[in-house]
């Protein structure tokens, strides 16, 4: 059991360090106040959005975008609340010069509402590039101008971009934020070792072309999520050199953190569930180390409780994982300017491990609740 748990051990010591490597060879974009020349259509699909909707247009109103060079799409997936009144409203108001806004319905096709939108509004887009952001979100005023600037000094047709969780004050969010931060941080890491496995479907952006070349969302569709890495396996595939990431704090876009811990479980189950049915072998490979460890964590807090364990063997195991866990997120924090999530990362660490192994499982052999709706896996 020593030797396979620290094989186990080794092997993410070696994954994470990859990232923690990768992470900083992925340079940091500057913008240079260029003229303005790319043509964005923002696609917004939402359900049930009334409380989130708010702060989302106010931040839409704020960009800093010439307003001729972008329209926004929002779907409507069968919302039984005030949103539509709420995007209405609110449009009335907007700059004189934002007027290219339009709010369509959600036409279904598959099991995957999200995709489903995504494709609705893709089929009316009149602009070169596509941008997907969600409802909940709110977005930095110089968002499309850092994606205008990369596009323009890089031969791209596809760009991952950052995410991070607005702070509040309990540990729920906190927990939420160092958890987001690490998928962050493995995100950048895999683009930096050149192997891009991740991204964020609420800051994400390709080309129409790329979109339709690739046919869309076709052989994914049975997976109620996935519209954001299963168009990135394609791309990749398709046209590795041009999927890059945008690493740039102009960019990030701040979404909500889930209120309970229930909707975050139904959340992580939901994003669980479509990991079998990743393409990349090298995203696979990391889930299974990253479940085997935590798994491992358990398993030898128990054996230790049972008297058939090492306490020596499980410290080393248990502060490697500590130390490169906190670097990998260290790094994180210090791009995203959340250095002071840090103080709960310990409180934190200490829960993952259940949390992670829970949601595996749970998302192998449970049904879900995600917006009102229930998905098989």
């Amino acid at each position: 059991m020593t030797l396979i748990s620290f094989i186990i051990t080794i092997l993410y010591l070696l994954l994470i360090g990859s990232f923690a490597i990768g992470f900083d060879k992925v340079k940091t974009f500057k913008l240079a106040d260029l003229p303005s020349k790319t043509t964005f259509s923002i696609v917004i699909p939402f359900r049930n959005e009334a409380e989130h909707l708010p702060a989302l247009l106010k931040s839409i109103n704020a960009l800093n975008y010439p307003k001729v060079l972008f329209e926004i799409i929002f779907i409507d997936d069968d919302s039984d609340d005030d949103s539509v009144e709420i995007i209405k409203r609110a449009v009335k108001n907007f700059d004189s010069e934002l007027t290219n806004i339009s709010i369509i319905k959600n036409e279904r096709a598959t099991n995957s509402p999200k995709k489903d939108a995504i494709s609705t509004a893709i089929k009316q887009a009149k602009n070169e590039w596509i941008v997907t952001t969600d409802a909940d979100c709110r977005l930095p005023k110089y968002w499309l101008n850092s994606f205008d600037e990369y596009i323009q000094k890089n031969t791209v047709n596809c760009i991952a971009a950052p995410v991070t969780y607005l702070e509040q004050g309990n540990f729920l969010n906190r927990f939420q934020v160092l958890d987001l931060l690490s998928l962050q941080g493995a995100t950048m890491g895999g683009f930096g070792i050149n192997k891009p496995f991740l991204c964020n479907g609420a800051n994400f952006a390709y080309k129409k072309s790329l979109f339709t070349e690739l046919n869309g969302f076709a052989g994914n569709t049975n997976t109620a999520s996935g519209d954001d890495i299963f168009l990135l396996e394609k791309a990749i595939k398709k046209h590795p050199e041009q999927v890059h990431y945008l690493k740039c704090d102009y960019a990030i876009v701040k979404t909500q953190a889930q209120p309970t811990w229930k909707t975050l479980l139904a959340q992580r189950m939901r994003w669980a569930a479509k990991t079998s049915s990743y393409n990349n072998w090298f995203g696979k490979f990391t889930g299974l180390i990253v479940l085997l460890n935590n798994a491992l964590i358990i398993a030898l807090l128990a054996l230790l409780v049972a008297g058939v364990f090492n306490l020596k063997v499980f410290l080393y195991i248990t502060i490697i994982k500590f130390n490169i866990d906190f670097f990998l997120i260290y790094k994180s924090a210090l791009f995203f300017n959340q250095k002071g999530i840090l103080r709960s990362f310990i409180v934190g660490f200490l829960v993952y491990p259940f949390f992670s192994v829970y949601v595996a499982f749970a998302s192998i052999f449970s049904s879900y609740k995600w917006k009102g709706r229930t998905f098989n896996k």
